[in-house]
C-alpha cells in the first residue's frame, strides 16, 4: 500500500476513518451554520457574539482537562467514545429542533455551546489517544496525519455544502444533518475490536493522576516549549470560522455561499498538509517551529488582501501551514510521551490548543468589530510569528550548538543536547 495511506491496511483504523469522515462533515456543517446563525440571523453582524459563542464552546476544556485526561487513561476508550458521540448527536438534535421551530435565541446557542464544549472536552483526549490502539507504534505518525486528512476532507465538503443549504433552506436542516451524522462513528465503533492495545498503568484515583501528568510535563522542557507555542497560536490564531465569517460577510460583503467557499478553499491547503504529514516517518521540532512562523506570515498577508479573490488565493497556503503545525505538534507530543501518560498529556495539550479560545474568541471578535475584520486575523498572526521565534531561541539556548562545515556540502547546524529533557529537540 502507498506509504501515505499505510495505516488503512489495519481493519479497525479503516472503520474509524470511515465514520470520522461522515461525522466530521456534519460537524463542519454545524460550525458554519452556528456562526452564520449567530452573526447574521440573531445579532445582525456582531463579531463579539460570534467570539463569545466560540469561547463558550471551547472554554470547558480548560476546566475539564484534568478529568478528561484521567478518563482517557483510566476507562475503556471505545466505550467512552460511543458515549460522547451519542451526546454530541443529541445536542445537535436539540439545536435543530430550536431553529426549525423558530424559537432559537442567542442564549440558547450559548447554553448549547457550553454543553457541547463539555462533551468535546472529554471526547478530545480520548479521540486523540485512541488511534494508538488501532495501529502499531511505527504507523502512529501516519495515522495522525490521516486523521487530519479525514478531518480536512470533511472540511472541503462541509462548509461548501452548508453554505448552499443555508442559502436554500436555512440553518435548521444543517443542524439536523449534523445530529444524524454521529450515527456513523457510533456504528463503526461498535464493529471494531482494537488489535493493538497499548498496555496502560491506571492513574491513581482522585486528583493524583493529573498531578502526575503535570509533574511529567514540567520535567520535559521540549514539551513545555510546544505547549507554549500551541497555546498562543490556538488562542489567537486558529479562529478560522470566526475570522472568515467577518472577512467574507463584513469586509467583502459576500453571502453564505461565499463564506462556505472560503472554508473549502482553506481546507484544500489543510488537506494537502495532512497528506504530506502522513508520509513523514517521524515529526521534527524544527518543522513545528517553522510551520508556526510561516502560518503567522501567511495569515498576515491574508488579512491585508484588498479583494475577496486575493483573499481566497492566500487561504490554501495558510491552511497548509496551520495543518502542518497542528499535525507535527500532535505527533511529536504523542510519540515522545509514555503510553501510560498519553491521555493526561494530550488533555493538557488540547486544553491549550482549543481551550484558549475562551479568551481568544471574544478578543478576536471584539477586535474585528471595533477595528475591522482584518484585525481579527492580525491579532493572531503577529503573536504566532513572535512565539515561533521565542520557542526556537529557547530550544537552541538549552542545547550546545555546533556548526560544522564541509567543502562539498552547505554548512549545517548540529544541535547536541545537554540534558535528557532536550533530547528530542536536539534530534530535530
Amino acid at each position: 500500500m502507498n506509504q501515505t495511506f499505510r495505516s488503512l491496511r489495519h481493519r479497525d483504523y479503516r472503520l474509524w476513518a470511515g465514520g470520522a469522515v461522515i461525522s466530521n462533515t456534519g460537524t463542519w456543517m454545524q460550525r458554519v451554520a452556528q456562526d452564520w446563525l449567530v452573526i447574521q440571523v440573531l445579532t445582525h453582524g456582531s463579531g463579539t457574539a460570534g467570539g463569545i459563542t466560540t469561547g463558550l464552546q471551547f472554554g470547558p476544556i480548560l476546566v475539564l482537562a484534568p478529568i478528561a485526561g484521567t478518563i482517557a487513561d483510566r476507562f475503556p476508550q471505545r466505550r467512552t467514545l460511543m458515549a460522547t458521540q451519542a451526546a454530541m448527536g443529541f445536542l445537535g438534535l436539540v439545536m435543530a429542533a430550536l431553529v426549525l421551530s423558530g424559537r432559537a435565541e442567542l442564549w440558547h446557542v450559548y447554553v448549547l455551546a457550553v454543553l457541547l464544549g463539555c462533551v468535546s472536552a472529554i471526547d478530545g483526549p480520548v479521540r486523540q489517544t485512541f488511534v494508538s490502539q488501532l495501529v502499531p507504534r511505527e504507523d502512529l505518525p501516519n495515522a495522525i496525519g490521516l486523521n487530519s486528512a479525514s478531518f480536512n476532507s470533511a472540511r472541503l465538503i462541509g462548509p461548501a455544502l452548508a453554505g448552499v443549504l443555508i442559502a436554500w433552506i436555512g440553518t435548521g436542516p444543517v443542524f439536523l444533518l449534523n445530529a444524524l451524522s454521529f450515527i456513523a462513528p457510533m456504528f463503526m465503533l461498535h464493529l471494531m475490536r482494537p488489535a493493538h492495545p497499548v498496555p496502560r498503568e491506571r492513574p491513581a484515583k482522585g486528583t493524583g493522576g493529573m498531578k502526575e501528568g503535570l509533574a511529567y510535563v514540567r520535567a520535559r522542557p521540549d514539551l513545555l516549549a510546544i505547549f507554549a507555542l500551541v497555546g498562543v497560536i490556538g488562542t489567537f490564531g486558529l479562529n478560522f470560522q470566526l475570522t472568515s465569517a467577518l472577512m467574507t460577510s463584513v469586509k467583502f460583503h459576500t453571502d453564505s455561499a461565499g463564506f462556505g467557499l472560503a472554508g473549502t478553499v482553506l481546507a484544500v491547503g489543510s488537506l494537502a498538509g495532512a497528506l504530506v504529514a502522513a508520509r513523514r516517518e517521524r515529526p521534527r521540532y524544527r518543522l513545528v517551529i517553522g510551520a508556526a512562523f510561516l502560518f503567522g506570515v501567511l495569515a498576515s498577508v491574508a488579512a491585508l488582501m484588498p479583494t475577496y479573490a486575493l483573499y481566497l488565493l492566500v487561504l490554501p497556503f495558510m491552511g497548509l501551514a496551520s495543518l502542518t503545525l497542528m499535525t507535527s505538534a500532535n505527533a511529536t507530543v504523542q510519540m515522545s510521551t509514555e503510553p501510560r501518560m498519553r491521555g493526561r498529556v494530550m488533555a493538557m495539550y488540547m486544553s491549550l490548543m482549543q481551550g484558549g479560545t475562551v479568551i481568544g474568541g471574544p478578543v478576536v471578535g471584539w477586535m474585528g468589530t471595533r477595528y475591522g475584520p482584518s484585525w481579527s486575523i492580525l491579532v493572531g498572526s503577529i503573536p504566532s510569528m513572535l512565539i515561533a521565534i521565542a520557542v526556537g531561541i529557547y530550544l537552541l539556548r538549552r542545547a550546545k550548538v555546533r556548526v560544522s562545515y564541509s567543502l562539498k556540502n552547505t554548512p549545517h547546524l548540529r544541535v547536541v543536547p545537554i540534558d535528557a529533557g532536550t533530547r528530542d529537540a536536539a534530534a530535530a
